[in-house]
């Protein structure tokens, strides 16, 4: 009986929720614009404030002429104040947290959030659930386990500002009604190796309800595989009440057959758009493409066409301005005092009644050593249509430039973690490459001009990316191998683990 209130409670709840939320996808644009005045209003008397006149901003355009694009060094000294313990420098106060994250070329970026910013984070994560109940219309899971594979909810302190990675910061956050459902244990997320945890998660885990479990795709495929690995059945044998799987950080798509082949059975998958710097969007319809951009949470959005990205002179455009089917440059302001900052995401409108996006690539990742150009989404959608051809599957893949072959035109050496190896690897290969043609027309020229060879494909022993992953020291968590790149560091460290 209880299990069956909660479920009607949870019901009820969701579909409140979604019908309110329509409000604000028929009114985005206006709402954009009203949230950026404000955010600058808040903020007018900080150090950053006064160093940019906003009291002299009264339009979109006024802050885009005093607030050029930023990114995490241009903000660096002001984010170093904050650490020394000064207050009103990016925001009023000083943050509630620094979301910790690696990839700069200075070392760590501390991401601040703020007492305002916190809830967004996670009432974000909630709607997605709601999302997903109210569109169901079935709550089942919230009877039994859940789990996120997440990093240590250990924090540090740096002047009295608590200090972690955001999954562990979004710990502290869940639901007094969810703990109880909640698993692993403190002690297990306590562990620092990921290999180690992982271990540990599966005895845990193995013998429970498993309802709900969510993480990062390469994550999720190595904690299926432990499970698999000790109990010798797929994963919907071994947890027959599994409903739903919430993923996000990368594109599912180049998983999707490999998951598949995990779970053996059908699992509805959500995907989301977190980051250390704000939630962004989430599928709103788990069985449509696209994600739901959140244009009430707290964040400005601004959209640099991608072959502008990096110019003086680039066009910043608002939501009323983008066009479908586009690439840009993602740029934020938000209520934690990141002004007009570049995330570094690459996004594609496929709607606008409500604005959906599919996160195409990153600013930094693509490869583009012969002028081409080419970015994650298109390496991942050729991937994709060629592992559903053949059928393969792969654990992971990255793509690099040869420049300087020891014979021949230069190629795209493509990398690839093969689960499973087509039967016939050099089809396989031509389909890759004319897939990859069909999306980019500068490397189709480029092939076509005899400039370049059609790409190699060099396969990987098994476990070659998570070998990469300890490498740098990023197995685990949400940290991220990049699909592509426009040099050679990742591939001649990958170069070293080909398959004899």
């Amino acid at each position: 009986m209880l299990n069956f209130i909660k479920k009607k409670m949870a019901l009820v709840w969701a579909k409140k929720h979604v019908r309110e939320a329509e409000k604000y996808k028929q009114n985005a644009h206006q709402d954009q614009e009203a949230l950026l005045l404000s955010l600058v209003k808040t903020a007018e008397k900080t150090l950053f404030g006064i160093a940019h006149s906003f009291d002299e901003i009264n339009s979109v355009e006024d802050y885009q002429k005093r607030v050029p694009i930023n990114d995490y060094e241009d903000l660096k000294h002001y984010i170093e104040k904050v650490k020394h313990g000064d207050r009103h420098i990016l925001w009023p106060e000083t943050p509630l947290y620094f979301a910790k994250t690696s990839g700069t070329t200075s070392g760590a970026k501390y991401i601040p959030i703020s007492k305002e910013g916190m809830p967004y984070q996670t009432g974000a994560a909630q709607s997605a659930l709601l999302h997903y109940i109210a569109h169901k219309n079935n709550a089942d899971f919230v009877t039994g386990k859940m789990i996120f594979l997440q990093g240590s909810p250990q924090l540090d302190e740096i002047n009295g500002i608590k200090t972690g990675r955001l999954s562990g910061i979004v710990a502290h956050h869940i639901p007094s009604y969810l703990q109880k459902n909640r698993l692993p244990s403190l002690k297990t997320n306590l562990i620092e190796d990921w290999e180690m945890k992982v271990n540990q998660i599966v005895k845990e885990t193995e013998k429970e309800n498993m309802t709900l479990i969510s993480g990062i795709p390469p994550w999720l495929i190595m904690y299926f595989e432990k499970l698999i690995a000790r109990n010798g059945k797929k994963i919907t044998q071994l947890f027959p009440n599994l409903q739903l799987i919430i993923t996000g950080g990368v594109n599912y798509e180049p998983y999707r057959a490999k998951m598949e082949e995990l779970l053996g059975g059908k699992v509805d998958i959500l995907q989301t758009f977190p980051a250390s710097e704000g939630f962004f969007a989430f599928q709103d319809d788990h069985t449509k493409d696209g994600l739901q951009l959140l244009t009430n949470h707290g964040i400005f959005y601004e959209f640099v066409p991608l072959e502008q990205f990096g110019k003086p002179d680039a066009k910043r455009l608002t939501l009323k301005e983008i066009e479908l089917h586009k690439d840009y440059a993602m740029i934020l302001t938000t209520n934690s005092g990141l002004w007009a900052y570049s995330i570094g995401d690459v996004v594609r409108f496929i709607s606008k009644k409500p604005y959906r996006i599919l996160v195409s690539g990153r600013t930094k990742h693509f490869t583009s050593a012969f002028g081409e150009h080419v970015i994650a989404y298109e390496v991942e959608e050729a991937m994709k249509v060629t592992v559903a051809q053949f059928p393969a599957q792969i654990t992971e893949f990255h793509l690099a430039p040869q420049v300087n072959p020891a014979e021949g035109l230069p190629y795209h050496e493509w990398f690839i973690e093969f689960e499973k190896e087509p039967e016939d690897l050099e089809k396989f290969r031509q389909n890759l490459d004319l897939e990859l043609r069909k999306r980019n027309v500068y490397y189709d020229d480029l092939i076509t001009g005899n400039i370049l060879q059609p790409l190699i494909i060099s396969k990987l022993r098994k476990e070659a990316f998570q070998e990469y992953a300890k490498s740098e020291g990023k197995l685990g968590g949400q940290n991220k191998i990049p699909r592509l790149a426009n040099d050679r560091k990742i591939g001649d460290f990958l170069e070293k683990l080909k398959d004899k």
